[in-house]
């Protein structure tokens, strides 16, 4: 879809800092709901209520609903993509600070990177591309091991396993994104990805038990602004001003929120949510930064068709 014509600056300017901001603090959000609320059902409810919103407004606009097919593929997605990834990053942020967290999950790229290497050949070992994995996993290393003295602990164990395999999983999801029959309209795919990823999250939930004990009447009003907060701003707000820029701007350029997101998220979690700013923390968080920009800006191999950071799994991550 091509634009008819440049857009204003200030509108450019706003959108990115809907992405930059909003997708950056919603570390934060997830951090202030799951400390009362069970972490698959807080995001169960964000993604129900998140996607029945997209997909109802995507059908008043007259968008086709998605095929028999399409819906296979959108339900495949959101398993990797809901279940997987933003099941463990909300289970995981109730051991690992949401600046932490957010750091951890900038190391999508990697993964995605040493897959393409790996198994699918669709990019190869440079010195400048191992260069980057090294020093992206020795930010993760820094991070999460207990042999490295920083002055403090690490992180914790299990919460940074859980975010690697978050990571891993949105990795698989975005490649497949490319690979299966999903709805032409973004939107739509997207919206679908969500609702399905909703049903799904809220089924894990009741499977792991959550609802035992739980008591709506106990949660305050933070945790519920929270809640609020990630469904509007965080999956409906970011999320269109993030398909009004793919219009606009390169996905390159657009792509830059996954350097600007951990920043964002690690100042928000020291100034508002109390997190430390540890040496470690500074020191493990640059490494994993500079591995992702060297990462996302290497010229990708003749013929790849893995989608470019701010291209992948409709890119709602946050």
């Amino acid at each position: 879809m091509e634009a008819t014509s440049a857009p204003r600056a200030w509108k450019v300017l706003l959108a990115f800092a809907i992405i930059y901001f909003v997708w950056g603090s919603t570390f934060l959000a997830i951090r202030i709901g799951v400390r009362e609320v069970p972490p698959f059902l807080l995001a169960g409810i964000r993604f129900l209520i998140a996607g029945g919103v997209l997909f109802a407004w995507m059908r008043a606009k007259g968008t086709v609903s998605p095929t028999a097919r399409e819906w296979f593929s959108a339900t495949l997605l959101a398993v990797l993509i809901f279940v997987l990834d933003y099941g463990l990053l909300f289970w995981a942020e109730r051991r690992v600070p949401s600046g932490i967290a957010a750091v951890m999950m900038a190391t999508i790229p990697v993964f995605m990177t040493l897959s393409e290497i790996l198994f699918l050949k669709t990019q190869r070992l440079t010195m400048r591309l191992g260069a980057a994995l090294l020093v992206g996993i020795g930010g993760v290393l820094v991070l999460v091991s207990r042999s490295i003295s920083f002055g403090d602990a690490p992180i914790d164990t299990v919460g940074g396993i859980a975010l690697i395999v978050a990571a891993i999983a949105w990795s698989v999801g975005s490649a497949l994104t490319r690979k299966l029959p999903l709805p032409s309209s973004k939107a739509m795919s997207s919206g679908a990805q969500m609702l399905a990823g909703g049903v799904l999250l809220t089924l894990t939930s009741t499977a792991l038990g959550e609802f035992h004990g739980f008591r709506l009447q106990a949660v305050s009003f933070k945790a519920w602004l929270a809640l609020a907060y990630l469904i509007v701003a965080g999956s409906i707000v970011a999320f269109t001003a993030y398909v009004w820029l793919i219009h606009h701007e390169s996905p390159t350029k657009v792509g830059t929120y996954a350097y600007v997101n951990p920043v964002v998220a690690v100042l928000l979690g020291y100034f508002l949510g109390g997190e430390g700013l540890s040496l470690r923390t500074i020191v493990g968080t640059m490494l994993v930064l500079v591995s992702v920009v060297v990462i996302t800006t290497t010229p990708k191999k003749q013929g790849s068709t893995l989608p470019q950071v701010g291209e992948s799994a409709e890119a709602v991550n946050s």
